[in-house]
């Protein structure tokens, strides 16, 4: 068998698995790059080349740098704006929220734009009294038509700028996917705000995405934090004045118990070795005795400007974490009472329920089953409750993402990423360099840790992309490219350039409605470019039109990762797609075939 034949048998064995399902995608990429080493195709180093392709390392940091914009709370911030913008208007919403993620998609990614607003979209839905259905799927679409906004909205458009870049000819602008992703985007919007009521279903979903935006008011209210609320200030002459936080002993005021000590400057909870003046301890007691507690210790009442506590709690410095006590612990048996500081120094137990009743002040022993409000900086919280002594209720992370816009790094994320868009749009850099400097430069600036950056990181894209990328290699080199590329214009005659869109636009659009679209233009873009020199046009259109073809999977839920984000919470099922996602296909055709060489000459 000949290198041709066993090419086309590898092609067709991954596209059944890929449809099929039934194997991990990471393991049918990675099995691809083995079997084209061990039928010969390939040599070893070519087989494993497309781990160390600059694509790759460039999508790897696209990914942090998206981290670092979620995590500092920037999308939150923009989900915020979307719903204080929206009002009650059905055209005004669908048009807000898809321009939203759509703007979101060209500079963080599809899947990280869509996977933040999802929350935000349903609880917005819910608001005005509009079915989640109706809004999650026109989301998903126009953030289709968003990632042609600029060369980060999808790892598709790097393949494509790096396939030109290798057949020698200038890469792909930062912006110039623009050209064909705005019209996209204004006709997706047409289409969804004329036509959308009729083709979507009204559904509530089956599984809705937690609405943590009013997080901390909850735990306050749950564990009745403002009951007999009390803020007092350290006076100057307060004995507290210069003692460890240690020293504050309210044994001797019945009934008071510490929540929590502040600092004077609001950073949050206090971190200094010794209480300063202007220190804020939070009590909860009766009147009578919080009143001889701060005629005791010369201390001041801030009854009347006292912030409410869910603000003092939790804001952009410190927050609130629930755990509960899980059997087997470490932790049962331990003795613990409200107000204590955690052995490590960094949380304090601001309360304890028992089977959703409070514990008090008292000292009391955990059980299992035991539920514990922690407060502390977020560094803190993300430190110390990967313990597995503890199970957290909400992840501090994710509470952070969509309850805290613009939180701390916040300005430092949006810096890097002004700059590596310049860097990227003025071409001072190869693109994997200008990715490289900005997501180091979320490390380096403490936006993300480490470890946050690893998990930031998709792994299963880049393994998809690294080991399919010998793939293409193999349909090159083995001339199984240009066979299918002459028999495309064989079967197209002589309808001319025009024709092989079309005919790659139906290719890659039916392909892509089964496999990922990145696998997919990784598969055409071999035979796109074959195709191109076959019949003696400029590559440039062609690849331009297989970006646009791509971004086209609307026709199923198993298209791309976010047409399935959005199918649970819209209560969609596998018919409802192609319903509204014909007549988008139709559009990004029309596109694709006829407008983008208007732009990119033959």
């Amino acid at each position: 068998m000949n290198g041709i034949a066993i090419t086309f048998a590898i092609v067709a064995g991954v596209i059944v698995l890929f449809v099929s399902n039934r194997i991990p995608v990471v393991l049918v990429a990675i099995g691809t790059a083995l079997a084209l080493y061990g039928t010969g195709v390939l040599k070893l180093g070519e087989s494993l080349a497309g781990f160390g392709d600059p694509a790759v390392i460039f999508i790897a940091s696209l990914f942090v740098v998206s981290a670092g914009l979620d995590a500092t709370g920037v999308t939150a911030w923009a989900g915020q704006l979307l719903v204080a913008r929206a009002g009650q208007s059905r055209v005004r919403l669908l048009v807000l929220t898809m321009m939203l993620v759509a703007l979101l998609t060209a500079l963080i990614s599809i899947n990280g734009a869509v996977a933040a607003l999802l929350p935000v979209v349903v609880v917005m839905a819910t608001r005005v009294g509009r079915s989640p259905s109706q809004l999650l799927m026109p989301l998903a679409f126009s953030a289709h038509a968003g990632s042609l906004l600029a060369l980060t909205g999808t790892p598709v458009n790097v393949l494509v700028s790096e396939a030109a870049t290798d057949a020698g000819l200038a890469p792909f602008g930062f912006f110039e996917f623009a050209i064909v992703g705005i019209p996209l985007l204004l006709g997706t919007m047409v289409i969804v705000v004329l036509f959308g009521q009729r083709l979507l279903p009204e559904r509530q979903g089956r599984t809705i995405p937690p609405d943590l935006s009013k997080h901390a008011r909850t735990l306050v209210e749950q564990y009745r934090l403002d009951d007999g609320l009390f803020w007092l200030r350290v006076r100057s002459s307060s004995p507290y004045v210069g003692s460890p936080p240690n020293v504050v002993d309210l044994t001797n005021y019945a009934g008071v118990s510490l929540i929590t000590i502040q600092a004077g400057d609001g950073s949050g909870p206090l971190r200094r070795a010794n209480l300063d003046e202007g220190d804020i301890l939070i009590v909860r007691g009766s009147a009578e005795a919080v009143g001889a507690l701060a005629s005791d210790k010369v201390l001041a009442f801030r009854a009347d400007d006292a912030p409410e506590v869910a603000d003092t709690l939790f804001n952009r410095t410190s927050g609130l974490a629930e755990v509960v006590i899980p059997p087997r612990s470490g932790m049962v048996g331990q003795p613990v009472f409200a107000g204590m500081i955690t052995p490590s120094g960094d949380l304090v137990i601001l309360a304890i329920q028992r089977r959703g009743e409070n514990l008090g002040s008292n000292e009391a022993v955990l059980a299992a089953g035991d539920m514990l409000l922690l407060q502390g900086t977020w560094n803190a919280l993300d430190k110390h409750l990967g313990d597995p002594d503890v199970l957290v209720v909400d992840s501090p992370e994710l509470v952070r993402r969509q309850a805290i816009p613009l939180g701390t790094g916040a300005k430092e994320a949006i810096a890097v990423l002004l700059v590596m868009v310049l860097l990227l749009a003025t071409g001072l850099v190869p693109s994997v360099i200008a990715g490289l400097l900005a997501a180091c430069a979320m490390v380096l600036l403490q936006v993300l840790t480490v470890e946050q950056a690893y998990r930031a990181i998709n792994w299963t894209t880049v393994i998809l992309v690294g080991a399919m990328i010998p793939l293409s290699t193999a349909m090159h080199n083995t001339g199984a490219a240009d066979l299918m590329a002459t028999t495309l214009i064989h079967l197209i005659g002589d309808a001319g350039p025009y024709a092989l869109l079309a005919g790659l636009f139906v290719l890659t659009a039916i392909l892509g409605q089964l496999i990922s679209n990145t696998a997919t233009a990784l598969i055409m873009i071999p035979i796109a470019m074959a195709a191109a020199t076959e019949m003696g046009v400029s590559p440039r259109p062609v690849l331009m039109s297989i970006a646009v073809a791509s971004a086209a999977a609307f026709l199923t839920p198993i298209a791309t990762p976010v047409n399935l984000m959005v199918m649970c919470p819209g209560g969609y099922v596998f018919g409802d797609y192609w319903k509204l996602g014909l007549p988008l296909l139709l559009l990004f055709f029309v596109v694709a075939t006829f407008f983008v060489p208007v732009f990119w000459h033959f």
